[in-house]
C-alpha cells in the first residue's frame, strides 16, 4: 500500500467515533500502521476491523487515557505490535460545559484530566520513542474553544487554552530532535456529539440549520476534513511546521458579527 503515511507507526486516542475515528481511518488509508486507543471496546474494535477490511493495518488497545497504568499498557502494546512509535494523535476528550458557579464538585478535575492532562501523559509515554526513532510528530486535537469563550462552557475552554500551551512548549523543547508538535482546532463538526445535542431541541433539523447558517460556507465541518489536516501534520510534507495550531472552522472565527 502506498500513501502519505506509509509505514508510520501511529497511535490515535479516542478513535472509536467522530473525529478520532475519521483520523484513524484516514491514517490507515494513507499507509500508516495504526493503534486504536479507545475506552469503548465495541467501537474501538469496529474501527480497527474496518481499517483492516479496507486493506490497512490497525490494532485495538483498550485505553482510558486518564489512567496512567492504561497509558503504560498502551505504550507497551504498541511497541509489541509495531516495534516503535512515530506519530501520536491526542484526540480523546469530552465536552464539559457549565456556568462556573453551577459546576458540580469533581467536574473541574474530570475536565482537566481528560482534556489536558491525558495529552501530556500520552506525550510523555511516547516521546522517548520518537527521540529514539530520530523524530516524529504529535498532533493535539484542540478546539476553537482554545481561542474563544462561549458562556456556560466552563471549564472546557480552560483545558483547551492550556492544550495550546502544552503544544507549543513541547514543540520548542524537542524541535532540535526532529520532533514536531502541532495542534488542530476544529470548529463545529458533524459528529454524533453534535447530533445528540440537536436531538435535545424540539426541532433538531431547525437547530442544525441554525448552526450551519452561522458559518460562511452555510454548513458545518465534516470529521474527514479534520482527519486530512491530521494526515498532513503527521506526514513528511510538513517538516518545518512546528508549534502551530491550524484552525479548521470554515472561516467562522473571522466573522465580526452574525
Amino acid at each position: 500500500m502506498a500513501g502519505r503515511l506509509l509505514g508510520k507507526r501511529s497511535i490515535v486516542t479516542g478513535a472509536g467515533q467522530g473525529i478520532g475515528e475519521a483520523i484513524a481511518r484516514a491514517f490507515g488509508a494513507e499507509g500508516a500502521r495504526v493503534v486504536i486507543a479507545e475506552r469503548n471496546e465495541a467501537t474501538g474494535r469496529a474501527v480497527a476491523d474496518a481499517i483492516r477490511a479496507a486493506g490497512g493495518e490497525a490494532h485495538f488497545v483498550a485505553t482510558d487515557v486518564t489512567d496512567k497504568a492504561a497509558i503504560e499498557r498502551l505504550r507497551a502494546e504498541t511497541l509489541r505490535r509495531l516495534g516503535g512509535i512515530d506519530v501520536l494523535v491526542n484526540n480523546a476528550g469530552a465536552n464539559v460545559f457549565y456556568a462556573p458557579l453551577d459546576m458540580p464538585e469533581g467536574e473541574w478535575e474530570r475536565c482537566l484530566k481528560l482534556d489536558l492532562e491525558a495529552a501530556w501523559l500520552c506525550a510523555r509515554a511516547v516521546l522517548p520513542h520518537l527521540l529514539e526513532a530520530g523524530g516524529g510528530a504529535i498532533v493535539n486535537i484542540a478546539s476553537t474553544h482554545s481561542f474563544k469563550i462561549i458562556p456556560h462552557t466552563f471549564p472546557y475552554p480552560v483545558a483547551k487554552h492550556a492544550l495550546i500551551g502544552l503544544t507549543r512548549a513541547l514543540a520548542i523543547e524537542y524541535a532540535a530532535h526532529n520532533v514536531r508538535v502541532n495542534a488542530i482546532a476544529p470548529g463545529y463538526i458533524d459528529t454524533q456529539i453534535a447530533r445528540d445535542y440537536w436531538a435535545g431541541f424540539p426541532d433538531p433539523a431547525a437547530e442544525r440549520a441554525r448552526a450551519e447558517n452561522l458559518h460562511p460556507p452555510r454548513r458545518i465541518g465534516r470529521p474527514e476534513e479534520i482527519a486530512m489536516t491530521a494526515v498532513f501534520l503527521a506526514s513528511d510534507e510538513a517538516p518545518f511546521l512546528n508549534a502551530e495550531t491550524i484552525l479548521v472552522d470554515g472561516g467562522r472565527s473571522a466573522l465580526y458579527h452574525d
